[in-house]
């Protein structure tokens, strides 16, 4: 399941930039995600095709190909999203929430910006990429076991698929930039802050707001952990990583890249990842034991 939920990612980008007027931007984003998909199905056709390749090179570039292709993606999008809708949907998404929850938090939350707090939350919204990669990397490259690895790429592929397709359809920059004259107090400098704002400027997309997948990752990393809250390492690291989300998700407002209704649709997109991932993954381990034919979900480094 999986691979089509990647599979229909690249190509919705394939033909949302392949409908751009032609120009040099467009060009240059149609070789990138011309690559990609041509990578993708390499990666398909080895592993799901009649040939039906087997061993730890087949497995690595399987791994390597499926989440790459995803995560590489995200890099293009200051590139990209511009180029596919250059629309701002601040003002729709700002007075969406203002309905919904009667005020927004990014404006609440001024009232208790210093030094400390500021400090205090960067280091958090930088700490969503440490929960990330000391999961992400583990679970993809070195865990063996089919359910937790299955449970696990699910989600997070689901979720940024989806989440960066809606990045395309519904861009926006955010309560930094939208309302900046409606905050009393700058973000006073700091270590965290310094490096959370340089990361953001050299490698944001600056339009990626609704959903929040700085929400949606950790949530959905926190509720995997707790489901398996029985095994170790989780057993000793799920309360950590549910602190890390908490303080991550408030960051996205205190930091004033999110508004409410993007975080409100992160939770949306982690819960709703966590319930499928299980679904999903339940399915195709007793479809693949009664059909051993069919070969594992991910192919094992072993022949």
């Amino acid at each position: 399941m999986h691979d089509w939920i990647v599979l229909a990612y690249i190509s919705f980008l394939n033909v949302a930039v392949a409908l751009r007027p032609a120009g040099p931007i467009r060009d240059h984003c149609q070789e990138r995600v011309v690559a990609m998909l041509f990578a993708l199905v390499a990666a398909l056709f080895l592993v799901r095709g009649p040939l039906r390749g087997t061993g730890f090179l087949v497995a690595l570039f399987y791994r390597l190909t499926i989440y790459g292709t995803v995560q590489i993606s995200y890099f293009f999008f200051r590139e990209m999203l511009p180029l596919l809708n250059p629309a701002s949907l601040d003002r729709e998404l700002h007075g969406l929430g203002i309905i919904l929850f009667g005020a927004e938090p990014a404006l609440v939350l001024d009232r208790i910006v210093s030094k400390e707090t500021t400090e205090w939350f960067s280091f958090f919204y930088f700490g969503y990429f440490f929960v990330l990669a000391v999961h992400v990397l583990p679970i993809l490259f070195v865990v063996r076991s089919r359910r937790l690895v299955g449970e696990f790429t699910f989600g997070m592929l689901y979720m940024f698929c989806v989440g960066h397709t809606l990045y395309v359809l519904v861009p926006g920059y955010g309560p930094y930039q939208a309302v900046a004259t409606e905050f009393a107090h700058a973000l006073p400098d700091g270590l965290w802050l310094d490096v959370v704002m340089q990361t953001v400027s050299e490698g944001g997309a600056q339009k990626d707001i609704f959903p929040s997948l700085h929400t949606a990752g950790p949530l959905f990393i926190a509720l995997f952990s707790f489901r398996h809250r029985a095994l170790i390492p989780f057993r000793f690291t799920w309360p950590l990583v549910f602190l890390f989300s908490v303080n991550i998700i408030i960051a996205t407002m205190f930091l004033r890249w999110h508004w409410i209704i993007d975080v409100v649709a992160g939770l949306a997109l982690a819960t709703s990842a966590q319930a499928l991932s299980v679904f999903c993954t339940n399915f195709e381990l007793k479809r693949r034991s009664a059909e051993p034919e069919l070969g594992t979900t991910w192919p094992e480094y072993s022949a």
